[in-house]
């Protein structure tokens, strides 16, 4: 099995041109299969039947609302991004360069969480480092996030076969085959934004910088960055190593919450945004939040992970986790992280 480097000698680095990806306006052709998925076109299409004045739901919609609910309000890429914003000023840092291809990774993971793809079931697979095993789709079900619906499609609809530093590498635009720039997927910070507009978190504001205007995003519902940033706080200054649930976790019904918080530190570590998150923590238990997110990072980016992290939440979803570890372990070869 072999990886997709293609000539690129690191993952990411501190000045791969993160921006770049996402601040283009033109969208790129890639292959897409809308036909394969139930309901065509979205969860838009389903429509009630009315015969005799009774009112007939349609099942697919019921199954939607019945998973809506053990599904968080926002993913695990918006909240990466939420922790990078600003809060009255509304844009991310210019000299963040490690949050583009950090968002690709969170884009995989959420759909491993969502159980819509998974790690190729083939017993020589462990013979092969985490990121270079193969995946695949076990469930084209649109998941109504725009982001998420176009890279499961795009996966789905790829004959070739790709593993997870692949997949992470093409949705950055990482590789030198020009076969592939299609599978970039562009303007991810900007759609991001407007989705947390669209979900009530943040408004959209026009802003001048001297000789041009930009659209920046100020945070209107501060209770939901606050909640992600406390959690984030108390994962990492706890004593635990993310296997003890806590009463709010033990309460909330969304699948893997454990395990979302942790990779959201993760990720927010890689991308360079934790550090907006500790900024309310005097400077010891700074040094301690960094510390413990290393060893959760160093636990959780190998498989069976090396915590007997939340053993419910992974029972029986061998497949999801093994790429939820891929990821991590991708992370650590950022230079955000080395």
């Amino acid at each position: 099995m072999s990886t997709n480097n293609g000539g690129l000698s690191r993952r990411r680095g501190a000045g791969g041109g993160g921006g770049g990806e996402d601040s283009t306006h033109t969208n790129s052709s890639r292959p897409s299969s809308t036909g394969g998925a139930p309901g065509g076109g979205g969860n838009h299409g389903h429509r009630s039947s009315v015969d005799g004045g009774k009112v007939f739901a349609d099942p697919r919609d019921l199954q939607i609302e019945n998973e809506n609910k053990t599904q968080p309000r926002l993913t695990l890429m918006e909240e990466v991004l939420l922790l990078g914003l600003k809060d009255k000023q509304g844009y991310l840092s210019f000299w963040n360069d490690n949050i583009s291809y950090t968002l690709r990774g969170c884009i995989l993971m959420e759909l491993a969480f969502r159980k819509r793809i998974a790690m190729v079931k083939d017993p020589n697979r462990r013979k092969y480092a985490l990121a270079d095993r193969y995946i695949e789709v076990v469930n084209d079900k649109l998941t109504g996030e725009v982001l998420l619906d176009e890279t499961l499609k795009m996966i789905n609809s790829t004959q070739e076969r790709m593993s997870v530093g692949q997949w992470i590498d093409l949705l950055s635009g990482e590789t030198w085959n020009v076969m592939k720039v299609g599978f970039q997927l562009k303007q991810v910070r900007e759609r991001l934004a407007k989705g947390l507009v669209d979900k009530g978190v943040l408004r959209t504001e026009k802003r001048n910088f001297l000789i041009f205007d930009m659209a920046t995003h100020p945070v209107t519902d501060s209770a939901v960055k606050e909640e992600v940033v406390k959690r984030a706080c108390t994962t990492l200054i706890s004593r635990s190593n993310g296997s003890t649930t806590s009463l709010t976790d033990r309460e909330n019904p969304v699948v893997f919450q454990q395990l979302r918080t942790v990779t959201m530190v993760c990720a927010a570590y890689a991308a360079n945004v934790l550090e907006n998150a500790l900024m309310y923590l005097n400077h010891e238990m700074r040094e301690v939040a960094y510390t413990k997110v290393d060893e959760l990072l160093s636990d959780y980016s190998q498989y069976p992970f090396v915590s007997p992290a939340s053993k419910d939440e992974v029972a029986g979803n061998d497949l999801q986790m093994e790429i939820i570890a891929a990821v991590l372990n991708v992370f650590t070869k950022m230079d955000s992280i080395l």
